[in-house]
């Protein structure tokens, strides 16, 4: 397939709107068909595919979301940057709803979802530092330069959802000194490092865990209530990191995971 864009958004609906002369751009991959048919168009001059990760109507719970279909169907479209916004919990008070992280940490708590294209052979890629650097300095100056005051740092762990920590749950993940909580992080962030693609999250908190304050705890329309508050600041950030990348990807870590290593497959 000739490629059709280079950079990606993997988010919620509300970004369907900032794409301009946007076209639906149907993709098959050997792992099912992604979320949602991808939607590609022109931001900052750029050529962005756009991609919801629950799907336009919502429909994949977290544990649910066609992963490796979704990161696959991108690459087969001629991406290699991806900006990934999502909306987390906070597992500390420094971080209150709208604070907006860029976390460079990932822990991994979820159970049973594809997390590897590689089952065959030996394909160990580096995961360290799990987040694209350049991406990230890259945001963090935009963001900074756009108003936000954002956390250039933070922890981000992963459970398998759909239901919310329980109190011990969560003072237990912040007693490990993680700092926010998320249901997609992963294996979204690994699945790109294994196509050598360059994945940089934009992590917007919504609540605080529920071991963080006192109270009901969080609830989903509490989530949706202020990530939809954040939304149009959050689609002009996308927007400024977009014309902020350089024409070219930068020769960082991202670009060279698979270096040296026998695939078993041959990517798109």
């Amino acid at each position: 397939m000739t490629a059709v864009a280079d950079i990606g958004v993997i988010g919620g609906s509300g970004f369907y709107e900032f794409l301009a002369d946007a076209e639906e751009v149907p993709v098959d991959t050997p792992y099912g068909q992604p979320s949602e048919t991808v939607l590609v168009g022109e931001v900052a001059g750029r050529r962005v595919a756009f991609l919801p990760r629950h799907g336009k109507d919502h429909r994949f719970p977290a544990h649910k979301i066609p992963f490796r279909a979704n990161l696959w169907a991108l690459r087969k479209l001629g991406v290699r940057r991806i900006i990934a916004p999502s909306a987390v919990g906070s597992l500390t008070a420094s971080y209150g709803p709208g604070t907006l992280v860029v976390p460079d940490q990932l822990v991994d708590r979820t159970t049973g979802r594809g997390q590897s294209y590689y089952d065959e052979y030996a394909v160990h890629v580096s995961f360290a530092d799990p987040y694209c650097p350049s991406g990230r300095a890259h945001a963090i100056a935009v963001a900074r330069k756009s108003g936000w005051v954002p956390a250039g740092s933070g922890t981000l762990v992963v459970i398998d959802g759909p239901r919310f920590s329980t109190r011990a749950e969560s003072r237990w993940y912040a007693a490990q000194g993680w700092t926010l909580i998320g249901m997609t992080g992963h294996p979204e962030a690994v699945l790109a490092r294994e196509l050598a693609l360059c994945y940089t999250p934009l992590a917007l908190v919504t609540d605080t865990d529920a071991g963080v304050a006192e109270g009901d705890g969080v609830t989903q329309a509490e989530v949706f209530e202020v990530f939809g508050q954040n939304m149009a600041r959050l689609r002009d950030l996308v927007a400024g990191v977009i014309a902020a990348f350089p024409a070219e990807r930068e020769d960082d870590l991202c670009a060279h995971a698979l270096d040296g290593i026998r695939l078993p497959l041959e990517l798109p």
